[in-house]
């Protein structure tokens, strides 16, 4: 039969046969997804994607033949446009943040329901970042409370991609105050400007960095380089 060309491809990346066999079955139960390919470690992994090109990668971290935060970073140099889903049982920091620097678009934990696996492969194959654990949120929020103090003359650019428009300093203040999880009016008493205001403040950065909600908005800040 004729490959559906709608079908989101994805990559298993783990150690552990079972794992990989239980994924599988998950995916490619689903008419709009196929498992192209399995790789055992990091480098494997690597090759493979550059044989098989997916859409999706499931990426184990700790695995005896190769890094997965590692095997990320190489994927996303030769293959800009895949989707890198850290898959792992530790919800630890460490990996949390250096999965979004590394370019990862998610993070899942293996306990994960099936149901949520399946929307997250969907989610980042639309381009959506999945940092959805309790450890992922505290990351995101004190990366960005950690960024240095910047002046109103933002640099026009950032590490990986070019901004439109540069950021204004109220709009990074807006950013940051986002990550910490504080609703639009919390930031409007915290900043001491109107509501309205931090809606457009807020509009703007979406648009600016084109993301669509507040999560993309923070990684994409993270990855390239408003965070050090």
């Amino acid at each position: 039969m004729e490959q559906d060309i709608q079908d989101i491809h994805v990559l298993l990346v783990d150690d552990q046969h079972l794992v990989r066999h239980g994924l599988r079955f998950i995916i490619n139960a689903q008419q709009d997804m196929e498992v192209v390919g399995e790789a055992s470690g990091g480098h494997e992994a690597v090759l493979l994607a550059a044989e098989v090109r997916p859409h999706v990668v499931l990426m184990d971290v700790q695995m005896e033949a190769g890094d997965g935060l590692e095997a990320t970073a190489e994927l996303m140099k030769i293959l800009p446009d895949c989707k890198v889903v850290i898959l792992t049982t530790f919800d630890h920091e460490d990996y949390v943040y250096k999965g979004i620097r590394a370019g990862a678009v998610g993070y899942l934990l293996k306990d994960a329901a099936p149901d949520e696996l399946v929307d997250a492969v969907r989610a980042a194959y639309r381009g959506e970042a999945i940092y959805r654990t309790a450890v992922a949120a505290k990351v995101i929020g004190l990366a960005i409370r950690s960024t240095p103090s910047h002046s109103d003359s933002v640099k026009e650019t950032v590490a990986n991609e070019p901004l439109p428009e540069p950021f204004t300093g109220r709009e990074l203040e807006v950013l940051q105050q986002m990550a910490y999880g504080l609703r639009n009016e919390e930031i409007a008493r915290k900043l001491f400007i109107g509501e309205s205001t931090v809606k457009t403040h807020v509009h703007r950065i979406l648009q600016k960095i084109q993301v669509e909600d507040r999560t993309q908005a923070v990684v994409f800040a993270i990855r390239n380089g408003f965070v050090k």
